[in-house]
């Protein structure tokens, strides 16, 4: 049990958080772990999480910090989620290159976008309900020499020249905007502390130094001892960054990345990084997770644990109905479900994901084969006929013995695609197009 500091009621805090997250592998660095262990548990405790529009989406890298607010919340404590109107006109300085500085009126757009987004990860209501902030909202009307006075002067520069990032721009240069962004990230924490009474920032361990900046600003300015930790960074088996898939970043707006091919993303994770995935990204307890992973020892060719992985995080970002429909898809075109049964949008952006051409009505009738040349699934069409011959050509999963057999008007789902495969894995779409024109 803890006590409310806003409203002086009584309420259950979970004071195994920080031990759960620690068993998880979330955290990376923290100021010190027993004070806040010891703040946590006597009570609820407001923290904060940012987040800047660099992009018109945040992406799967970003799912750390908005599961473990996720969990931080679940624990009994008030999350305040900042999307960074002001800091995001900026950027955090990268390692190579100044950041392309975007518009005012598309970081705004961008902010928006984004505030919808974290808001599906928190619960807006309740007792611990969150709190979406815009650090524009203190920083648009603060004027240079108040900045100065008030910030600057708590920011020794041979400390500022220190931090790793600005010493390898050095060189090559680094403009003051990005030299200056450690400034506003550290007044967020103390604007945060002072109007909310924020005592924890989370982030990832890539911004550990911005996140201590904001505790050493609390301390100098305001005499207070506040907490933070960082997240570890994501990586793959070899030690090299958790980056992107095939086709580029894999975003949450469902727009940018289709909820198949998220799924997709996650259901190819390396077998030797799906626990580490699990723990980080899915809210199974450990001892599940740890069953989940014997379990699928024995057989490992199902990828049991890359399925619960890839099943767990597109629920969670996607919703129930479009993990369902991203599995249903996945098996279908690999011959395990019916391909008239998935929606044309989920079945639009499976294909799209796979080798896929595009035919035009005008140019008559393709056949298997035509369909298998357009799609490269075979070089010619002496391979394709090859291929039919030998029984390892299908058309919407059924096999084709006749290499003269045409896709009619009836073999077309939802109108407009087939679903040609070569043997058991290689599969690709064709897309029939009412315009003219030559075949893709």
């Amino acid at each position: 049990m803890g006590n409310d500091r806003e409203t002086g009621a009584t309420r259950t805090v979970d004071v195994r958080v920080l031990d759960d997250l620690a068993e998880r592998g979330l955290l990376a660095h923290a100021t010190d772990l027993d004070a806040l262990r010891t703040e946590l548990a006597a009570g609820p405790i407001t923290f904060y999480v940012g987040f800047d529009p660099t992009a018109p989406s945040l992406h799967h890298g970003n799912l750390v910090q908005l599961l473990t607010a996720r969990r931080l919340q679940q624990a009994g404590h008030r999350p305040l989620i900042l999307v960074g109107g002001a800091t995001g006109l900026i950027g955090d300085p990268k390692e190579a290159g100044e950041r392309v500085i975007h518009g005012k009126e598309v970081v705004a757009t961008w902010v928006d976008s984004i505030r919808s987004q974290v808001s599906r990860f928190v619960d807006l209501d309740g007792d611990t309900a969150a709190r979406l902030v815009n650090n524009l909202d203190w920083t648009a009307n603060t004027g240079v020499l108040d900045f100065l006075r008030d910030i600057g002067k708590h920011f020794p520069v041979n400390r500022m020249l220190g931090r790793e990032v600005v010493r390898t721009r050095l060189e090559s240069g680094i403009s003051y905007a990005e030299f200056s962004y450690v400034l506003l990230q550290a007044m967020d924490y103390l604007e945060l502390h002072r109007r909310y009474g924020c005592r924890l920032q989370i982030g990832g361990s890539d911004q550990w130094g911005n996140i201590t900046a904001g505790v050493e600003l609390i301390r100098r300015a305001d005499g207070a001892a506040v907490h933070a930790f960082a997240t570890p960074l994501v990586t793959k088996a070899d030690g090299s960054k958790f980056g992107k898939s095939e086709t580029g970043t894999v975003w949450l707006d469902s727009g940018l990345t289709s909820p198949y091919a998220f799924h997709q993303f996650w259901l190819n994770a390396e077998d030797a990084m799906v626990e580490a995935y699990l723990r980080l990204f899915s809210f199974r307890s450990v001892t599940a997770i740890e069953e989940l992973l014997a379990n699928g020892r024995s057989h490992p060719e199902a990828r049991e644990a890359q399925r619960a992985l890839a099943d767990d995080v597109t629920t969670l970002v996607h919703g129930e109905a479009e993990a369902e429909s991203a599995r249903a898809a996945a098996a279908a075109l690999f011959g395990h479900g019916e391909l008239n049964r998935v929606p044309e949008k989920t079945l639009t952006a499976a294909l799209r994901e796979t080798p896929h051409a595009t035919w035009s009505a005008g140019n008559g009738e393709p056949s298997v084969v035509d369909a298998l040349v357009a799609t490269h699934l075979v070089p010619s069409r002496s391979a394709g006929r090859r291929t039919v011959a030998e029984g390892g050509a299908y058309l919407n999963n059924q096999r084709v013995t006749d290499p003269e057999r045409m896709i009619a008007a009836s073999d077309l789902l939802h109108g407009r695609w087939c679903v040609v495969r070569k043997g058991k894995r290689f599969i690709a779409g064709l897309e029939i197009s009412p315009s003219s024109g030559d075949a893709a």
